[in-house]
């Protein structure tokens, strides 16, 4: 019989994950649990829910990245490949498969880009501006609708107290 306190319709508490190991395997640190574990459900209910939603929109992930990101980009909405695969940290490779098939869908053009002989330039069509407009406005409408139950104090906190844990993060994460 399981220890845990676990009626088969939530996932398990951490608070009775922390216990289960503290019992388990005495003198472990377990503090961590109680943070990390509401993070990672956190992420995963968020990309579950950010897939189905872009599935309904009707884009999937890499092609919104780069559509989004030559759209911020401002006017003329052009970015060389360079440019993009450093804005969207993914390799030049990834960029190349990502602009083949937005390009073959009609959402961006190519074309020899001022920076040098060899860069390429890659431009937001008019169907691909409508497509990532939309998308971007009922992304972030959806989004937005998932914060709706977080009080605004705790919505006010949430960003520097996130990104003051990604920071300490990346510091011990290079420092090994």
């Amino acid at each position: 019989m399981s220890e845990y306190p676990f009626d088969g319709t939530a996932a398990v508490p951490p608070d009775a994950i922390a216990a289960a190991w503290e019992r388990e395997l005495p003198g472990v640190p377990v503090s961590s649990i109680g943070v990390i574990t509401p993070l990672w459900r956190a992420a995963k209910t968020l990309a579950d829910e950010r897939r189905r939603t872009l599935h309904r929109i009707g884009i999937d992930p890499g092609t919104l990245d780069l559509l989004s990101t030559l759209r911020r980009a401002g006017a003329p909405w052009s970015l060389t490949t360079r440019e993009l695969a450093a804005l969207t940290l993914v390799t030049a490779g990834a960029i190349s498969q990502r602009v083949a098939r937005a390009e073959a869908a009609g959402l961006v053009a190519r074309s020899s880009s001022d920076a040098g002989r060899r860069a390429v330039a890659v431009t937001l069509t008019d169907a691909g501006h409508e497509l990532v407009e939309r998308a971007v406005r009922e992304l972030l409408t959806h989004e937005e609708e998932l914060l709706a139950g977080l009080p605004a104090e705790d919505r006010r906190l949430l960003p520097g107290l996130l990104g003051r844990f990604t920071v300490a993060l990346r510091s011990q994460i290079s420092d090994e």
